[in-house]
């Protein structure tokens, strides 16, 4: 099921950032270890009561060259937008500004449910500072300190009394969720344009989990799927296409709700860090991945350009070897018809499941042509091991001591894993675990 979103709104210095950090607790690492992969801090999960739910610092998304008024205005209309529920944050010492009042216009007319937090109350002392905020018209402002901590507790038990309720229908098993990301202008609404307007294609417009977002379905060969957040790709505008981070967020809310993310890649303007960070969430999602190289048709061909893209390719993206690499046009359609086969494949090889006696005797095959490294004089045994998830495959070796699992090893066994059963366009995970 969706999880909700909440988004902390309010005019700038009124604390979102320690807010939202203080939420999240230490759920976002700031480093990764996955070459090409970095984190912004705009989007997180957290959880209250047992209750898992994505919480949107708009204080992240940083328009530049604008009025502070004017960025406020956007910052909180992109909160509207994406929210289920909306943390409006002032600053208690500092009292009502003309900037809180602006908000507050704003919010009035998004007809979603607004908690009123008042920051900077330190102490008890200090709550006869709440009075003037009643003014705004959101009812009692929940008291919180974010230096200390305080008050957080009261503030989120209120904010999930709102969350919508989730629907308990069942998502069809049968149908393939995907998505299509990327940088803006890299031709991701045109490629969905060309895949519904292609032969024996049945579209339907549904409504989709979030009250903005449009996902479309369609059939094509009696294969079901649907399209995440058509509409979201469609958006224009200063927000929508050139606040990098707001695309990201649109991803990442798209990415969650996948089976299979099409990462969609420019071939006329090429590779660029964004599209390496953008790809790089749906790899840690976990989630089945073609890597997609549009415009195809604008590129200047020779014999060998198509390999040497896609070994640009496979240098800029070492992360993702597993994806395979389709090219088409959107705009001519060529090679377009190849898209979806591959989709199918990637998300079968996502979900599906080996027997455990096949899967060891690959592994026992894998030992007598590699056997298991020694560290400090001990070696590591393997016991026996069994796949104990899908979406995305996921195996647990069972061993003597899992400190003597060493990464290369651990890659040489998923190498060997691939090479028996396939899994083409899906991550695995392999965990070494002491057998009690």
């Amino acid at each position: 099921m969706r999880k909700s979103v909440v988004a902390i709104v309010g005019r700038p210095n009124v604390g979102k950032s320690t807010i939202f950090n203080r939420l999240v607790g230490e759920r976002i690492s700031i480093v990764e270890d996955t070459p090409g992969v970095t984190r912004d801090r705009i989007y997180a999960e957290s959880e209250w009561l047992h209750t898992n739910f994505n919480l949107i610092d708009t204080g992240g998304i940083d328009i530049s060259d604008e009025p502070l008024i004017v960025q406020v205005r956007e910052q909180a209309e992109v909160a509207i937008e994406e929210a289920d529920v909306i943390i409006f944050l002032a600053n208690g010492r500092e009292g009502i500004t003309a900037a809180d009042e602006e908000v507050a216009k704003i919010l009035y007319k998004s007809n979603k449910p607004v908690v009123l937090a008042v920051n900077k109350i330190d102490n008890y002392e200090m709550q006869d500072l709440l009075y003037e905020f009643y003014s705004l018209g959101f009812g009692q402002p929940f008291p919180i300190s974010g230096t200390h901590g305080l008050g957080l507790g009261d503030l989120l038990d209120e904010v999930i009394k709102h969350f919508p309720e989730q629907d308990e229908i069942e998502e069809d098993d049968d149908r393939i969720y995907f998505s299509l990301i990327g940088r803006p202008n890299v031709g991701k609404s045109s490629l969905v344009n060309s895949l519904l307007g292609e032969e024996r294609v049945i579209v339907s417009n549904i409504a989709g989990t979030t009250k903005d977002a449009i996902d479309t379905n369609f059939t094509k060969d009696d294969r079901d799927f649907t399209i995440i957040d058509t509409a979201g790709m469609r958006k224009r505008g200063k927000i929508y296409e050139s606040t990098e981070k707001y695309s990201v967020l649109r991803a990442l809310k798209a990415i969650e709700r996948s089976d299979v993310v099409l990462v969609v890649i420019d071939a006329d303007t090429g590779i660029i860090e964004q599209d390496k960070k953008i790809a790089g969430y749906a790899h840690d999602a976990g989630k089945a991945i073609v890597i997609v190289v549009n415009k195809w048709d604008a590129v200047e061909k020779s014999q060998d350009t198509m390999k040497e893209f896609e070994d640009e390719v496979r240098q800029q993206f070492q992360f993702l070897s597993y994806a395979p690499i389709v090219f088409l046009s959107a705009k001519t359609k060529k090679r377009i018809h190849t898209l979806l086969p591959m989709v199918v494949e990637v998300s079968e090889n996502h979900s599906k499941r080996v027997r455990t006696n096949l899967l060891n005797e690959v592994i026992e095959d894998a030992l007598a042509i590699n056997p298991t490294p020694s560290i400090k004089g001990q070696k590591l045994k393997i016991l026996y091991t069994t796949q104990v998830a899908t979406k995305p495959p996921t195996f647990v070796v069972f061993v003597n001591d899992p400190e003597l699992m060493h990464f290369t090893y651990e890659r040489f066994l998923e190498n060997r894993i691939r090479e028996a059963f396939g899994f083409v366009g899906t991550p695995i995970k392999i965990y070494a675990r002491q057998r009690k």
